[in-house]
């Protein structure tokens, strides 16, 4: 049996659940490493991942014996055997924030069970702390966003759109070794680069644009995400003191970041360095990167959160002015005992194509 799977049922043991149902697709790949339909159960003595047909040999070829989980097909399943799942189980735990209220009905009477208790999100918080194979893959999906970053020096021209650079952007992640994209890609310029999530449209680069690029790709499925705010032809007079203030703060928060960094007090940090220049704050500081691009831990002037070794977050400060211009600065980062390192490397200092 796999660590993770002995690490779930230790959880669910000292909770007092005798099985659990995982639906959610990214803590099935974290437990298992499967990437396909269905869902995952554990019941009392087996591990059990129910698909169907067009998943069944591609699931036996990532699955090995020491895994301990058995595959089976959803059309050779009975109603007894649904019902003899949890037989001996007094409680099963799901996933409140992914199960539907329809299919948690459909479960409670399929499955029979008797009592159905919420878990609280304990999978996604054991996915905080990274694994050195874990960490290793979000480093090479970083690597491939910086690259990608020096290419787009090089490519982004005057005239071209928000929607062509985008696509070169995804182009080169998937011709570069990526899986796929780990979100939208975002390409703003100009007035657009006001709004924090901005989609690309058809709108030309002009001369003295500032272009936010925010970007991030999968390898093994695991994400990077980092932005940058660039140029084109010169950097605007009225916009330098903006763009200083985000890249010193953003840099202030890398020198502060290590295990026991308070994430509650450094956004009240930096969110009350931007109000004391005159800035409205519009998003949160960062976030936790992992198999989905915003996990946990999260940035937030309410929630007192200590951070731990080998924990991988984003750090993205950013100035928004309606109707004018916006700067984000984005780098995925991590947490080491003494200090955070940057996993994302690009230049940030006045980039001008």
């Amino acid at each position: 049996m796999n660590e993770k799977i002995k690490w779930l049922r230790n959880k669910l043991l000292g909770l007092n659940m005798q099985g659990m149902i995982i639906t959610n697709p990214v803590n099935i790949r974290y437990l298992t490493g499967i990437n396909a339909e269905g869902i995952f159960i554990i019941t009392r003595k087996e591990n059990i991942f129910i698909t169907d047909s067009r998943y069944i040999e591609h699931v036996n070829a990532i699955l090995t014996i020491e895994d301990g989980i058995i595959v089976a097909n959803i059309k050779d399943l009975s109603l007894e055997d649904y019902e003899n799942f949890f037989i001996f189980c007094e409680n099963v735990g799901f996933e409140e924030s992914h199960l539907t209220y329809a299919k948690y009905k459909e479960y409670m009477h399929k499955f029979k069970i008797n009592n159905f208790e919420e878990t609280e999100g304990f999978i996604e918080k054991q996915r905080m702390i990274k694994e050195p194979e874990e960490i290793e893959n979000i480093k090479r999906a970083c690597k491939i966003t910086d690259d990608c970053f020096e290419y787009l020096k090089t490519y982004i021209k005057i005239g071209m759109s928000e929607k062509q650079i985008a696509a070169e952007i995804e182009r080169f992640f998937l011709e570069n070794g990526a899986d796929d994209v780990a979100f939208e890609t975002i390409v703003a310029s100009g007035k657009n680069s006001s709004m924090p999530h901005a989609v690309p449209t058809d709108k030309l680069i002009e001369p003295g644009d500032p272009i936010t690029i925010d970007m991030g790709c999968k390898v093994n499925g695991y994400c990077s995400d980092m932005t940058r705010t660039i140029f084109a032809g010169f950097v605007p007079q009225n916009i330098k003191p903006v763009y200083d203030l985000v890249l010193k703060n953003q840099i202030q928060v890398i020198e502060m970041l290590k295990e026991g960094s308070n994430m509650r007090n450094i956004s009240k940090m930096v969110d009350g360095n931007i109000k004391l220049n005159g800035f409205e704050v519009m998003h949160s500081l960062g976030h936790g990167v992992g198999l989905d691009i915003h996990e946990y831990p999260f940035f937030s002037n309410n929630v007192d959160f200590l951070l731990k070794e080998n924990m991988v977050i984003t750090d993205e400060p950013g100035i928004y002015i309606q109707n004018k211009f916006g700067v984000r600065i984005e780098d995925t980062l991590l947490i080491n005992k003494y200090s955070a390192t940057p996993l994302t490397k690009s230049d940030k200092k006045y980039v001008v194509i």
